[in-house]
This record gives structure tokens, C-alpha cells and sequence, in this order.
């Protein structure tokens, strides 16, 4: 049976408070404590179901399961990256992307506030629960924006995702109550754009070292 590592909920690279005002303590203790935490312990109950089922030969639901681990597993991978997309206001909170990834966002929409218009009417307009995500296709060389809905559908395959923004509105509604859109915009003060870059000058390297 299997022998890998549990998942397990990552240690922000920031204090509870850190992110105030734009995001209160409480609300970002909560949405990693309690919702990123479910998905952890959602994926590993679903790898014990496989392992207990299998020892038994039990048969169960394998579509309905795997949807479930798929949920699981999407909404755990894009809330550490959300967590690292993000900094302190004033410690490499917000302003403006720099180096490769300005040029290829200016090279695309123009200019900066016509990306960050468009990143925030895909957040706003994202129906139900879901992400707007900054991603990059490689076969048009083109940083995209796209809308996530819930964790696992509507991922393009083989896209680098190199932005995510969290619109489920457990990522904001002990702060801006229904309010997506005053949300969205208090993000771009916390957008961590060093770390954005570092993931596109990454992404970058392996193009020109011509990895698939």
C-alpha cells in the first residue's frame, strides 16, 4: 500500500497580521487554518479510502472519488501558491511587476493598468467559487488570464500558473462581507511581484534550455 508523505498544511512566510490592513488577521486565520486545512485532511482521508478499500477489496465510487481528489488536491497546490503570491504591504506588497515579467505583460496588454483591468474583471466576474490566474501559454509565448471555477475544472493542461487571486468568498468575507470587487482591489497591494517574477524568469529558463 502506499508509503509517500501525507500533505500537510504549509507555515505562511508571513505573521497572522501581516497583511493588515487588507487582510485581517482573523480572516487569514482563518482561511488557512480552517478552509486550507480542509483540503489537506480531505486528501489524505481519500488516500487512507484507497489504501482501506483496496486491503479489503472493497469496490467504491472511483469517478466520485477521484473528482473529490482532484477538488483536494487543486484547492491545496493553488492556496500555498496564493500564500506565496502574496507579501506585506511595504515589504514587497504591491506596486509593480519589474525585469522580464513587465516587459512581457507590456508586450501583451499594452501596458500595466490595462493587465490589472483585466485581471480584475476575470476575478469579479468569476461565477460562484473559483480563482482568476495569471498563466502563460508556451506554444504562443503569451502570458494569459483565466478564470478557475471551484479547484479542478477549467485548468488549462500544461499551462504555468504564475498568479492566483482567491475569489471564494471564504478568502474575504469576515473583512468585505459580500464585497468581491473592494476585495480584488485591496489585492493589488499585496500582489508579491518578486515572487511572480522569480516564477516567470523560472519558466523563462526552461524555454531557453528548451524543456517541454
Amino acid at each position: 500500500m502506499g508509503t509517500g508523505t501525507l500533505y500537510s498544511l504549509p507555515k505562511l512566510p508571513y505573521d497572522y497580521n501581516a497583511l493588515a490592513p487588507f487582510i485581517s488577521e482573523e480572516q487569514l486565520k482563518l482561511h488557512h487554518q480552517k478552509h486550507h486545512q480542509a483540503y489537506v485532511n480531505g486528501a489524505n482521508a481519500i488516500f487512507e479510502k484507497f489504501d482501506n478499500t483496496r486491503k479489503e477489496n472493497i469496490d467504491f465510487d472511483v469517478k466520485a472519488t477521484l473528482k473529490e481528489l482532484s477538488f483536494h488536491i487543486g484547492g491545496f497546490k493553488l492556496h500555498n501558491l496564493f500564500w506565496e503570491n502574496l507579501a506585506p504591504p511595504g515589504r514587497g506588497g504591491g506596486g509593480l511587476p519589474g525585469s522580464e515579467l513587465a516587459k512581457a505583460l507590456n508586450s501583451e496588454y499594452l501596458k500595466f493598468d490595462r493587465f490589472q483591468k483585466e485581471f480584475t474583471q476575470a476575478a469579479v466576474s468569476v461565477e460562484g467559487s473559483g480563482w482568476a490566474v495569471l498563466t502563460y501559454c508556451r506554444k504562443t509565448k503569451r502570458p494569459l488570464i483565466a478564470q478557475l471555477e471551484k479547484h479542478n475544472v477549467n485548468v488549462i493542461p500544461g499551462y504555468t500558473i504564475l498568479m492566483v487571486l482567491d475569489v471564494w468568498e471564504h478568502a474575504y468575507y469576515l473583512d468585505y462581507k459580500n464585497d468581491r470587487a473592494k476585495y480584488v482591489e485591496a489585492f493589488w497591494n499585496l500582489v508579491n511581484w518578486n515572487d511572480v517574477g522569480k516564477r516567470f524568469d523560472h519558466l523563462m529558463a526552461w524555454e531557453s534550455a528548451g524543456i517541454k
